[in-house]
């Protein structure tokens, strides 16, 4: 029965925060928002966004399915608050996922495009974290993850946080420093990444994030 929740939960996950999603930003602006075919088979910016895929597609299909294939879960996970906890993250995370990508409005991306620029949002759930489509999301698979607590769930988690984590640091935060300057810059010093107040980027000659070859794949705003 868990199994099956955690499956219908993340098809809805998918329906509001990708088909839906998208077709408002269509209905909106005229433009789909999808810059995804834009970054070049094997590139950082594909590896990433491949990483992130196949870490969900374990979390919300691989997870019930070897469940369902007699994959036991991990028993310390194996108790019905874990799975109540599950059910409450998955729907708060897609809730504050889709909230957070409708806050951006006309910037909402998915993918990468070199030659486009768009408004930095720092306002709304933006001036809590810097990233709060992503943080939404895997506190979401992690809900799901808790609901079938299997190996191929947990670690299709980590596997999305590791893709999520690459696509942020390598691609994003570079190309977003390069377009938008001094004003990303102290947003970013003054915002977290994923979490109030962890992640912020110091400002000055010294700072550590660089713009690299890799500002070519990304874009201006924050991915689903």
């Amino acid at each position: 029965m868990m199994a099956a929740a955690a499956l219908a939960l993340f098809v809805v996950m998918m329906l509001i925060a990708g088909a839906l999603r998208t077709l408002i930003q269509r209905r909106r602006t005229g433009d789909s928002g999808n810059r995804r075919t834009l970054s070049p088979r094997g590139s950082l910016g594909w590896s990433a966004l491949t990483a992130t895929d196949i870490g969900y597609l374990m979390v919300g299909v691989g997870g019930p399915l070897a469940h369902w294939l007699g994959l036991s879960p991990m028993s310390v996970l194996q108790h019905l608050p874990v799975y109540v906890l599950g059910v409450a993250l998955a729907v708060m995370g897609i809730l504050t996922a889709f909230g957070a990508q409708m806050a951006l409005g006309a910037s909402w991306r998915i993918g990468v495009d070199q030659n486009e620029r768009t408004a930095l949002v720092t306002g709304g759930p933006f001036g809590w974290v810097r990233n709060p489509i992503f943080t939404a999301v895997l506190v979401a698979l992690l809900g799901l993850a808790l609901m079938v607590p299997n190996l191929v769930a947990l670690i299709g988690w980590f596997l999305a946080f590791t893709g999520i984590e690459a696509q942020v640091r390598r691609i994003e935060e570079p190309h977003l420093k390069r377009v938008h300057g001094e004003p990303y810059a102290r947003y970013a010093a003054r915002v977290g990444r994923f979490l109030p107040g962890l992640g912020r980027l110091r400002t000055g000659r010294h700072d550590t994030t660089k713009v690299r070859h890799t500002d070519r794949e990304a874009d201006g705003g924050q991915h689903a």
